[in-house]
């Protein structure tokens, strides 16, 4: 009995001593978490009107405020009495852990802000990255979804978007086809290149202002490289490339003007 009563004297004493820190910590995380949402409104509302983008925002809101969280907690766990230090080194061991594992994404992350922040392509831009052509759906901040002209869904890594050079066809809404067409060199430049303003005249996709570029781009061992290059809209791509190659070819035929196979060579005259 002595010892329960000895038990229960102490018992008594701690919860004397830790009650009021244990009211006083519950009523500090009550109106520190109320605090913090909003704080938390009011950095959302400060980013809208910054002009940060919706796919950043709530990343960062999710940073700010696990931080504010991790503070709050530490302010109580000081007024508990626990040791800040140990509490600390807890923490930092964790966060370290976790960073070495998610390494890869954080550098994905890291990279998806810069791009949302510098925004060098938007969602709807047709975009090039190494061989990677297509339409962006979607940028997120680990990484950038777009469809290929066949309708396939490529998921890129932020990061390898920020180490290589991204081709936005869309930035000044136009963008220019490269067509190459090859003519034999017995044939007059000047009618050729009639033939085919006239072939692109009658696609009507293709933009008027600027005007087609056509000239000579070298010249082969069987024929001459001509150079083809309307102007489109970056949707219009593929549909217009199908298009003046189908245009150009039935004008050939049309003019009956021949080409040159790779089976065997001749010599001829250069026309004009």
């Amino acid at each position: 009995m002595e010892k329960i009563n000895e038990y229960l004297q102490i018992a008594q004493e701690k919860t004397i001593f830790f009650a009021p820190k244990v009211l006083l910590a519950v009523a500090i995380l009550w109106i520190g978490f109320k605090i913090i949402k909003k704080l938390i409104k009011l950095f959302e509302l400060a980013l809208e009107k910054g002009g940060m983008s919706a796919n950043i925002r709530p990343f960062l809101m999710s940073i700010v405020s696990v931080s504010l969280k991790v503070l709050l907690l530490l302010v109580v766990a000081g007024i508990i009495g626990v040791e800040l230090t140990i509490f600390a080194t807890i923490l930092a061991a964790s966060v370290f852990a976790i960073g070495m594992s998610l390494q890869g994404s954080l550098g994905n992350f890291a990279s998806g802000l810069i791009v949302l922040s510098l925004k060098p392509y938007n969602i709807g831009n047709w975009i090039q990255i190494d061989d990677k052509f297509g339409k962006v759906e979607e940028i997120g901040v680990f990484n950038t979804v777009i469809i290929s002209p066949g309708n396939k869904t490529l998921i890129i890594p932020n990061s390898k978007i920020t180490d290589d050079v991204v081709t936005n066809y869309s930035k000044k809404g136009m963008i220019r086809l490269e067509i190459n067409i090859t003519m034999p060199y017995e044939e007059s430049f000047p009618k050729i290149k009639n033939i085919i303003i006239k072939a692109l005249s009658t696609i009507p996709k293709i933009l008027k202002e600027p005007q087609p570029e056509i000239g000579i781009e070298n010249f082969d061992s069987h024929s001459i490289l001509i150079a083809v290059r309307p102007y489109v809209i970056p949707d219009d791509y593929w549909d217009v490339t199908f298009a003046s190659y189908e245009s150009i070819k039935k004008a050939f035929s049309e003019h009956n003007i021949k080409v040159a196979y790779s089976e065997g060579v001749e010599f001829g005259t250069i026309g004009e």
